[in-house]
């Protein structure tokens, strides 16, 4: 797999992911570390090191190599394991290009103790998903291979530490199978292509003032992965497989001196590189001048300007290098608050902004301005975003900013101190990845807490507001525009969009931090108690019936210190209404939503809510509708409030949504006028499946005009004024006896009629008989397939079982067939979706991507894949690994609050049994060989649909 830094892989889209949060700080739970508790008061305490974790075993073997051992029993009985290589495709030569990539591939091909797949094939028997579990990524500076394995069978455990070494010093880089993975390799190459890639290839080098780092992106060229000998990728291997730049980190619940002393024996028998090859590290040059590229593509859909201040990177070694992280996490997110405020005008400026600080690539930072235009506008859109920049430069934040970024900053910390005994193996690896990559230091929870608590009350307003001095600078600027081809005439000239740069800011004035202080509900609810009680003592769950016909379904828990979940719905849904009131019910709490609730707009919902870790959205589908919802445990009345709130005051705002209406629009329009061919594949795949039914027709602007605000609003109102019908449910840490008088209060005091509804069957089906259908769009030299299965279903937790085991024993087989064998795909899935309403039905599908020349011949194969397991059934083998793998996911799904949520909501959404996951194993002993044989009979029946997507006809 290929890797981009979070920066690059931004920059790299061609639409915008906006994150206007500050990022989180890369601080985990850990031990007390009472050895670190300094108190940093004095300015002679902040020039102190940043305190390594003591938690953390640390350790170099005498032949160079690094390793990180940790206990943590989160989950239980599983560790994280990483082999981290400091080499990635930045160190390649120029007949290697692609080979740091390839050579990842080839440690899952054969290693001394792993002849061919029988690594993966090891793992699979023993739990471990390949791909979804074991994996690896390749970027321009290391090159990291991820094994999450169970610790409560010592063979498969000290196994996989033999598989580590393996990968370390023992690849057998077998000439035939190089030659198989050539294919593989190419069509992950193949995926890539697009207006993204052929834009990226022409602005890049100029982004990165023609570095190594420019030439070597990780995926290669085709012309090197097509023609280079094995005995160059071997060298590759020689050159940069070895113990000085190699680390070995193993977290997890197991004995560290036991797992120490595994490391010590396997991998210090890896001899040392005598005369290594050097390690060069590379920078990127720096350019006094801002750097303009404008870039074009016919199936670019939309307008996106980037503006990157690049700088020297900031490194993390002192305790004031911390304490400046806090003021550049304050600024982010305080600036990122006023950006998304923009969107909540009757006109945005642009359809998506963004402005943040961040780590870039190599040996720089970036401060970044991106800006998404509207009707291709580049200049309100680009100069709507600096001016943000710009009035922070010339008015600062305000106090009241500062102290509710401080806050939420506060809250993040806090919530990561009071998870530290549960938190999860895999954020602690990823700490020590950064740190022997990239010398990020890793701290205790605790001390950095404590570190927080006694320094972020001493930042002050002025601080904050310098930075964006050292962020915002003339020199070492570059600017890139991807845009449309059609609309390239139109497209300011270099001159401009400099002059847009310098010359953000005129005529600004400082910004108004307009908030509310009115208690959330103005008159409290009247509630009504529980009548009736109800346990479920196998899983730990208890019902509540209210006066009002509220049922409530309970799960306390303690996978989690500081989380419960939420969630409530009942039937109806869209379904209800009339199809010329569709878009607007569909829209109905998307709209209520936006107006805020009560007194309070949604920009000031946002600062009421700000330090309190509560999050609650009510939605309306087509069957039902309700609310998801979480909170801290000391949060929970608010979000019960602000539930209490969305059900009873829903609020209109006619501007903000006029503005989101006009941003859809202006959306939907760019897809129109350049549609990717990824989108048309897409839309037709949802028309056909939907038998064109007008409401699985592809979002159209014109839809948006047969909204009505007013009457999306009484829809909502209807959808929600009956609670009598919900069902609620809440998982996580808290006590039944304190949670019931919020209960009776909240969802006890809201409205019933004593009706209870049911949805509409519209009478939407996939297509019967079989059809063919493929759509000719794109220029690139690729193709996607999906082929689907569909048909009615016998409800019942056995045959869902089944289908779940026929998915997963036919993606074994076609990565076996189209991947491995055939060399004809990077990935190929297999899914099986089932559900009970408005009717029981299965949807078996199938996808990959592939050559357009290969669309016929894997599709043959595939069939033939099905047909033999019509005839013979599943593989014992293969049959055992859905069962290894189906028995460890479910072990840490039953400490997971996300999953019983899930659980809870299907079960009873459902009528099915609560407890029906106690009896997993019981479905599983019913897959057998003759199961699979008479499930691959009864699924892949009669009704199949084949969908391909190949490039336009020359």
């Amino acid at each position: 797999m290929v890797r981009f830094p979070l920066t690059l892989t931004l920059l790299f889209s061609a639409t915008l992911v906006l994150a206007q949060s500050a990022p989180k700080p890369k601080k985990t739970a850990a031990k007390p570390a009472s050895a670190v508790r300094t108190t940093p008061s004095t300015a002679a305490s902040l020039n102190s090191p940043i305190p390594l974790d003591p938690a953390v075993k640390v350790g170099k073997l005498p032949n160079g190599l690094t390793y990180y051992i940790r206990k943590n029993a989160e989950p239980k009985n599983r560790a994280e394991l990483r082999l981290v290589i400091r080499a990635g495709s930045v160190l390649e030569n120029d007949n290697q290009q692609g080979l740091a990539h390839f050579m990842e591939h080839m440690e899952f091909n054969g290693t001394k103790n792993f002849p061919k797949n029988e690594l993966v094939n090891f793992l699979q028997s023993s739990g471990v998903r390949f791909g979804a579990d074991l994996n690896a990524y390749t970027g321009f500076d290391e090159t990291v291979y991820q094994l999450p394995v169970p610790t409560d069978s010592a063979n498969v455990f000290r196994q996989a530490f033999q598989i580590l070494e393996d990968w370390a010093h023992n690849a057998t880089i077998d000439p035939k199978e190089v030659d198989k993975e050539r294919g593989v390799i190419l069509e992950e190459r193949r995926l890539g292509r697009g207006a993204g890639q052929r834009m990226r290839d022409e602005y890049f080098p100029i982004l990165l003032n023609n570095s190594q780092y420019s030439k070597r992106l990780p995926i290669g060229t085709e012309q090197v992965l097509t023609t280079f000998k094995p005995e160059t990728l071997r060298q590759f291997y020689q050159d940069w497989y070895r113990p000085d730049l190699m680390a070995v980190i193993a977290v997890g619940d197991f004995d560290m001196k036991e797992v120490e002393g595994i490391i010590r024996e396997k991998f210090g028998r890896i001899p040392a590189v005598k005369d290594p090859k050097p390690r060069t590290e590379y920078d990127i040059p720096a350019h006094k001048d801002t750097k303009v590229v404008i870039v074009t593509d016919p199936e670019q859909p939309n307008t996106v300007v980037q503006v990157i201040y690049k700088r020297p990177e900031i490194k993390e070694k002192n305790l004031n290098d911390l304490r400046e992280s806090i003021k550049r996490g304050l600024f982010n997110t305080m600036l990122g608050n006023r950006i998304q405020e923009l969107t909540q005008q009757a006109d945005p400026p642009f359809l998506g902004g963004y402005s943040n600080y961040s780590d870039f690539l190599g040996n720089l930072d970036a401060f970044t301005s991106i800006a998404v235009a509207k009707e291709g506008n580049v200049e309100r859109a680009i100069r709507a975003v600096l001016d943000e920049n710009a009035r922070v430069k010339q008015f600062g934040f305000t106090p009241t900013e500062l102290a509710r970024a401080k806050q939420e900053f506060l809250t993040n910390v806090e919530q990561a101190y009071s998870e530290r005994d549960k938190t999860r193996s895999v954020n602690y690896v990823n700490e020590y990845v950064q740190n022997f990559t990239d010398k990020e230091p890793y701290t205790s929870i605790e001390f950095y807490y404590d570190f927080l608590k006694k320094e972020q009350g001493g930042i002050k307003l002025d601080e904050v507001n310098a930075l964006v001095d050292q962020f915002i600078h003339n020199d070492n600027r570059a600017v890139i525009v991807m845009a449309p081809e059609k609309d390239k005439a139109k497209l300011p000239s270099v001159e401009q969009i400099i002059g847009y740069v310098d010359n953000a800011g005129k005529g600004l004035t400082a910004y108004d931090d307009k908030t509310l202080d009115s208690p959330l509900l103005a008159t409290q609810p009247t509630g009504s108690p529980v009548v009736s009680e109800k346990q479920i003592k196998d899983i730990g769950v208890t019902e509540w019936t209210l006066k009002n016909g509220a049922r409530v379904v309970l799960k306390p828990t303690n996978f989690k210190n500081d989380q419960v979940l939420f969630s409530g719905s009942s039937f109806g849904g869209t379904s209800l209404y009339e199809l010329n009131d569709f878009m607007t019910a569909r829209f109905s709490s998307t709209l209520a939503a936006m107006g805020g609730t009560g007194a309070y707009n949604q920009v000031q919902l946002g600062k009421f809510l700000s330090g309190k870790q509560v999050s609650v959205f009510p939605f309306v589908g087509e069957l039902s509708e309700g609310v998801n919802g979480s909170a801290a445990p000391k949060d929970l009345e608010t979000a019960l409030q602000l539930l209490y709130s969305y059900f009873t005051q829903p609020r209109k705002d006619a501007d903000v949504v006029k503005g989101f209406l006009s941003n859809q629009r202006s959306a939907l329009q760019n897809q129109i006028n350049t549609p990717t061919p990824q989108r048309v594949f897409q839309d037709t795949v949802q028309v056909t499946l939907g038998a064109n039914n007008p409401r699985r027709q592809p979002l159209k602007p014109d839809d948006l005009d047969k909204i009505d605000l007013d009457k999306a609003l009484k829809i909502y109102q209807e959808r929600f004024a009956n609670a009598g019908d919900f069902t609620f449910y809440f998982v996580g840490n808290f006590k039944e006896d304190q949670l019931k008088p919020l209960v009776e209060k909240y969802i006890g005091g809201l409205p019933s009629t004593g009706k209870t509804e049911k949805f509409k069957d519209l009478g939407i089906r996939i297509p019967a008989g079989q059809l063919s259908k493929t759509v000719y769009k794109g220029v690139d030299p690729k193709a996607s397939v999906q082929l689907v299965y569909s048909g009615e279903l016998s409800w019942s937790p056995e045959m869902t079982t089944q289908l779940d085991a026929l998915a997963e024993v036919l993606e074994i087989k076609l990565i076996e067939k189209l991947r491995e064998e055939e060399s004809g795909v990077y990935g190929v899935g297999a899914s099986a979706a089932y559900s009970k309403y408005p009717v029981s039905r299965y949807t078996f599908r199938i996808s990959f991507g592939c050559a357009p020349d290969n669309v016929e011949k894997l599709i043959a194969k595939t069939q033939e894949l099905i047909n033999d397991l019509k005839q013979k059934g599943a593989s014992p083998v293969d049959i055992a690994k859905f069962k290894a793998e189906t028995r460890r996911e479910t072990e840490v799904q039953l400490k997971d609050n996300q999953f019983w949520l899930g659980y809870l909501q299907n079960q009873y959404y459902n009528g099915d049994a609560p407890d029906e996951v106690l009896h997993e194993k019981e479905q599983l002993d019913k897959v057998t060989v003759q199961s699979t044989k008479a499930a691959a009979n009864n699924y892949f029946g009669p009704n199949f649909i084949r969908l391909v997507l190949m490039p336009e006809k020359k």
